[in-house]
């Protein structure tokens, strides 16, 4: 699997994740001290995520990291 490929899928991760909780992108970005559109360019894949920013998500969606990486 290409670093592409993993970027989707974290993503995707992320975004069913705070689907799931009913969170938008707008919440999520205030719960983490982001704005939405760089939580857009993560949930597409078009960015890498900082291990930072990756820790404040999960903490936002309540799990643990290693809960978002499905590769």
């Amino acid at each position: 699997m290409n670093p592409e490929q993993k970027r989707l899928r974290l993503g995707a991760a992320i975004r069913d994740r705070r689907e799931a909780q009913g969170l938008s992108q707008h919440k999520l970005a205030l719960m983490v001290g982001s704005s939405k559109s760089h939580i857009w360019r993560i949930e597409s894949g078009r960015v890498s995520v900082g291990l930072d920013d990756l820790g404040r998500i999960a903490d936002a969606l309540d799990i643990e990291v290693r809960q978002l990486f499905t590769f």
